[in-house]
């Protein structure tokens, strides 16, 4: 008798322990064959050569100073409604509009002739960019609290996976095969395709962040978090879990009654919600080590779309490609899991960033603000492509370093938003930054002169750091003398 009890117990756990696995891995396997689906985009290295090629005929003023300036303005517009559209609509439905959004993006870029609708398609291509905060944060809402790590790295993961295959078939299909651009946006909006349809079966969270709180699951702890885009780490709190945040149907009570006073429990009140924002903003930003980082969080993202986004014209403009191979999608490959290594590596970098940090911002953007002044002046392709590698991979490295320091100490709801500000700072400055300097409205600057002036940008960035940096060690090193020097006193 006691041992057929003794086994219940046991019996029960390894059937708790399979649902919660279940409960876990389920989400977490179709979001990352999302994300790996949507990320396989083979003709996205070569879609300058396919704008201003026979298949489309446009020009590079209409490329580079009509249609590509869309996205930013469009990602900058859409950027604060979608991050709270995300988490009040409990993320499935914003991630399935992203899905759509790159759908309508790829059939247009197939199909597309005239200038406007060119730019509506940068404008769905925006909305496809700023809606990426869904699939990011959905993982968040739907597993264990001691799991984020774990299922962040295999969701990240997956986009680079997709990334790299899709920029390195692109290249093989390209220079081997024959295949023309055209066949490469099938291949892309196929994938997409794919994507859209497995982001479907994705369960509906029942709880987010701000707008729909369980109150029995309450996060009232303080706890490091992980920034999923750029690979930083989590540390959870020991002590707190949660459950999954997606309905369970055999515990849903048959009439209803139960389900609707949850949900009266549940009202939304949203004016609440931004006040709570609002407060929350103020307090995170009064640290001057949160301010440092987060300001070259956005100066240097600011800098990091604009060279992104123009890098394939540059490189049009040094090597045509109607008259040599172009290896877009290898060099694409090569500096996503080269920096990926590198955000590995500085991981376990230890140092004190609190003493060294801006003086280490400041030497890194300097290299920056180099990579971008070779790729601009020396009228070489390798020359080109190595620079715009190692560009990518100092950037990568120094804003993994950033999510680590902004990290520390912050909620998952403070995360959240200090992540969402900054990146609305990045683009109401990419924003400008384009109008003045892109825009066929503005100045509508050539290509090289464009990037002069983003290696200027990055230089000035970091002098500010610089300057900035020795002001902290020369203070830190005084107020040390007068701690020294009143210990002697007190005796």
């Amino acid at each position: 008798m006691a041992d057929s009890h003794g086994g219940r117990p046991s019996r029960r756990s390894a059937r708790a322990a399979t649902a919660s696995s279940c409960c876990w891995a389920l989400p977490t396997a179709l979001l990352c064959a999302y994300g790996f689906f949507c990320s396989v985009r083979p003709s996205e290295p070569f879609l300058t050569r396919y704008l201003l090629g026979p298949y489309k005929n446009l020009s590079e003023t209409q490329v580079f100073n009509e249609i590509y300036p869309v996205w930013t303005y469009s990602y900058l517009a859409l950027l604060f409604p979608v991050f709270l559209a995300t988490d009040y609509l409990r993320y499935k439905p914003v991630v399935l509009l992203q899905g759509l959004s790159l759908i309508i993006t790829w059939f247009m870029l197939l199909y597309a002739q005239r200038l406007w609708a060119f730019q509506l398609l940068e404008f769905f291509y925006g909305m496809g960019t700023a809606t990426d905060i869904a699939y990011y944060s959905y993982i968040y809402s739907v597993v264990d609290i001691n799991l984020y790590q774990q299922v962040t790295s295999y969701c990240r993961s997956a986009t680079l996976v997709g990334y790299t295959v899709g920029s390195l078939s692109g290249q093989v299909l390209v220079s081997v095969a024959g295949w023309s651009l055209f066949s490469l946006n099938v291949v892309s909006l196929t994938s997409i395709s794919i994507a859209f349809a497995t982001a479907w079966f994705l369960p509906m969270p029942q709880k987010s962040l701000f707008f729909h709180h369980l109150s029995s699951q309450r996060l009232s702890c303080e706890m490091k978090v992980m920034d999923c885009k750029n690979g930083a780490a989590v540390q959870d709190h020991p002590d707190v879990q949660r459950a999954p945040g997606w309905e369970d149907e055999t515990k849903v009570p048959l009439n209803g009654e139960g389900h609707s006073a949850e949900k009266q429990k549940q009202k939304v009140d949203i004016a609440k919600v931004l006040k709570d924002l609002w407060l929350d903003f103020l307090q995170c930003y009064s640290s001057r080590t949160m301010l440092c980082w987060s300001v070259w969080w956005a100066l240097s993202t600011c800098g990091y779309f604009q060279v992104i986004n123009y890098a394939q014209g540059l490189w049009e403009m040094v090597l045509p490609s109607h008259s040599a191979d172009i290896y877009n999608g290898a060099v694409e490959a090569a500096s996503t899991l080269l920096g990926a290594v590198a955000v590995v590596v500085v991981g376990h970098i230890k140092t004190s960033w609190a003493m060294w940090g801006e003086v280490a911002l400041a030497l890194f953007s300097l290299l920056i603000a180099a990579a971008v002044y070779v790729m601009d002046t020396v009228r070489n392709i390798w020359a080109c492509y190595a620079s715009y590698v190692i560009f990518r991979i100092i950037y990568m490295m120094l804003i993994t370093i950033a999510t680590f320091q902004i990290a520390t100490n912050l909620s998952v709801e403070r995360y959240a938003l200090v992540f969402g500000v900054n990146t609305f700072i990045a683009l109401a400055l990419q924003t400008l930054l384009t109008v003045i300097v892109v825009d066929a409205s503005g100045l509508g600057l050539d290509i090289f002169t464009q990037f002069m002036i983003y290696a200027s940008y990055f230089a000035a960035i970091s002098l500010v750091f610089l300057v900035s940096g020795i002001c902290s060690i020369v203070g830190s090193y005084r107020r040390q003398e007068q701690l020294q020097s009143r210990s002697p006193e007190s005796q």
